[in-house]
């Protein structure tokens, strides 16, 4: 029996199927200029509060929330089976699991909180999630643009230096490419996030001007990863895979091109086509 099922099994009941939408529907551009129709994956924050103590804010594609909850309690050490936890509502306030413990269940909440985003009176949302980050960044300027034949010759200049990856099959890579399509630095981690934050230390301690620059992940690209290439100053993001919406909707509020499904010779350009250079 899995942990999810000893979860459900001790509240002697089964959780009941969800029916949620998991996608939306947005417009991206082709490689050829075209206009598609296309599908992403929904993205949006879950604050997580216990006994009336904001202790998290994660992001996730909703569903299943009430699970996320007791998971992410039980993996924090908050607790050590589901008899622990009295209640948990997540239909009182949209993107919020309330989460109430049986009493005598003591929690030291100044070592779990760890805040990401404050939450508004009105509930967390994807708008919300932007505007607490776009506060304190604005935006970028126009003027970084980038050729088609840049963005295509990019993937093989990541792989030709993920050495790492060759061998193992096991880690991320992160680039920074400039302009003309040059390859500036190449990272790589376990974890696509630490990959981005190693570019962006090694761009701060050589005084690497990204804002003629373009990031290139080896997987998909979700908000967090927006949100790093904002405060590098990068204008647009590229991804081997997929974006989440709400890193689509990111890149339009903080003027970001992005990039995904970069596999040449395809491309899709699902914001900031402007800074895509169509035609040599």
């Amino acid at each position: 029996m899995d942990a999810g099922r000893m979860i459900e099994a001790s509240h002697g009941r089964e959780f009941p199927e969800e029916q949620t939408v998991m996608d939306r529907t947005v417009v991206a551009t082709e490689a050829d200029g075209s206009e598609v129709y296309d599908q992403v994956v929904i993205e949006e924050p879950l604050q997580i509060i216990v006994d009336g103590h904001p202790v998290a804010v994660t992001m996730r594609t909703p569903g299943r929330d009430e699970e996320l909850a007791l998971g992410f309690l039980l993996t924090e050490g908050v607790i050590d089976s589901a008899s622990q936890v009295r209640k948990v509502d997540i239909g009182s306030r949209p993107n919020h699991a309330l989460v109430f413990l049986e009493d005598g269940v003591e929690v030291d909440f100044a070592r779990l909180t760890r805040h990401v985003f404050s939450a508004s009176s009105c509930g967390l949302c994807g708008k919300a999630t932007i505007d607490a980050v776009t506060s304190s960044r604005p935006p970028l300027q126009d003027g970084a643009v980038f050729s088609c034949e840049s963005l295509l010759e990019a993937p093989g200049l990541l792989a030709e230096v993920q050495t790492t990856f060759a061998r193992t099959g096991g880690l991320h890579g992160v680039g920074v490419f400039g302009s003309d399509g040059s390859r500036m630095i190449v990272c790589e981690d376990i974890g696509r996030h630490n990959a981005v934050d190693k570019v962006l230390g090694y761009s701060l301690r050589t005084g690497l001007d990204l804002s003629q620059c373009f990031l290139l992940v080896s997987g998909r690209v979700s908000f967090e990863i927006m949100q790093k290439a904002l405060a590098g100053g990068i204008p647009l993001v590229a991804a081997i895979s997929a974006p989440s919406s709400l890193a689509v909707e990111f890149a339009k509020e903080s003027n970001q091109g992005l990039v995904a499904f970069l596999r040449p010779p395809k491309f899709r350009v699902y914001a900031g086509a402007a800074r895509i250079r169509w035609t040599a």
